[in-house]
């Protein structure tokens, strides 16, 4: 491993710990926005899952 470049894992750890929740409501919504974008990327333009991901929600 090169010691001149950071653990990708880690820095992106690192920048999520610098936008810590305020409160339990803050911490959901933040987890809501995430989960969101994640399930609107397995969509194609149609809103139909693509193709290459439909045997996965039999």
């Amino acid at each position: 491993m090169d010691n001149n470049h950071p653990d990708k894992n880690l820095v992106n750890t690192v920048k999520d710990l610098e936008t810590e929740p305020v409160n339990s409501l803050d911490a959901q919504q933040q987890q809501q926005a995430h989960n969101d974008r994640r399930k609107q990327s397995q969509h194609d333009s149609n809103g139909k899952y693509k193709e290459s991901e439909k045997d996965n929600y039999k």
